[in-house]
């Protein structure tokens, strides 16, 4: 199941949500399938609901049901383990729960960023290393793409982009450069964009400067602060007493509203305390500082690089 995507801390991952083999997990980020398939091995009677947007996600999960059907095609009728999944953005967790009949689990998992598999299809115009059209959709029949958000936004708002998002030093000047170029012809390629950003990159660090503009508008496109967001909120609503919530993280900006939610109980990060001067936290942090991948992982898989672990109980 994991054919595109290699799970980062998958050990780390599950020792997090120290799974009960009949509690109730949910995968917010199916991708490949390879944290889900790990979970629902140490499950016996328990139920796992995965969330993904992506179609290719989708049929990843189907394989899953597949598998897990011939598995069980044996077994007596007792209960066995089950596996649904939800083809939506984690931003609406609570909502698909509860429509599945579902208002507590045992334990949250989300492995944030981007997968490999989107990273490697061109096609997608995620990356970097090869040309592709603007796109960058997680969700393939959402409205709004990469090549609106180059060509439409205006210059105000890539400044804002670029440097919110991908904390690109020069935003203003690259914004102009974006705006110029689209005067005369549209920008339809991550080749042309590239070759609008390259002339603004700081020398000897072009790989990271172009990374980094990617990832501003990636973000854009997708939401994906504002969706990671109303997702904390949301699980530390669902989640049981002593559950647990699991999320893997790539860069700041996805890092920083994590930790603030887990240590604080609030994404701003801010310490806010009751009546009795006791703190106001939906959750306990388990690790106060961020679990990071051991150098024979990140030598066999280098997007685990970035990636850091935080984990949160339940009050």
């Amino acid at each position: 199941m994991s054919e595109y995507h290699n799970p980062v801390m998958l050990k780390e991952c599950l020792d997090g949500l120290d799974i009960k083999p009949d509690g109730v997990y949910v995968d917010v980020t199916f991708g490949g399938g390879g944290h889900s398939k790990a979970i629902l091995e140490r499950l016996t009677t328990g139920h796992l609901i995965a969330f993904d947007q992506d179609a290719d996600a989708e049929q990843n999960a189907q394989k899953l049901m597949e598998a897990e059907a011939n598995l069980f095609a044996e077994a007596s009728a007792k209960a066995k383990r089950s596996f649904t999944f939800i083809e939506s953005n984690f931003r609406f967790l609570k909502k698909y729960l509860r429509l599945h009949g579902i208002t507590e689990v045992d334990g949250i998992l989300a492995d944030l960023g981007v997968s490999s598999h989107q990273f490697d299809e061109p096609a997608r115009g995620f990356t970097i290393r090869a040309e592709g059209v603007l796109d960058m959709r997680m969700d393939q029949v959402a409205t709004k793409s990469a090549r609106e958000v180059v060509n439409e936004y205006e210059e105000k708002d890539l400044i804002h982009i670029l440097s919110a998002y991908g904390e690109v030093r020069n935003a203003r000047t690259l914004a102009r450069e974006i705006v110029n170029f689209r005067m005369n012809q549209p920008i339809e390629t991550n080749e042309q964009l590239k070759a609008i950003a390259m002339k603004n990159a700081p020398k000897g660090r072009d790989l990271k400067y172009l990374a980094q503009v990617f990832q501003a508008i990636r973000i854009e496109v997708n939401e994906e602060i504002e969706a990671l967001r109303e997702f904390l909120i949301q699980a530390g609503e669902v989640l049981k007493a002593d559950g647990r919530l699991v999320v893997m993280s790539y860069h700041s900006l996805e890092d920083r509203p994590v930790k603030n939610f887990i240590n604080k109980g609030n994404i701003k990060g801010v310490d806010e305390k009751d009546f009795y001067g006791n703190p106001i936290r939906v959750l306990d942090p388990v690790n106060r500082k961020p679990i990071v991948p051991t150098e024979a992982e990140i030598k066999e898989n280098s997007r685990a690089r970035s990636a850091k672990l935080r984990i949160g109980r339940k009050r």
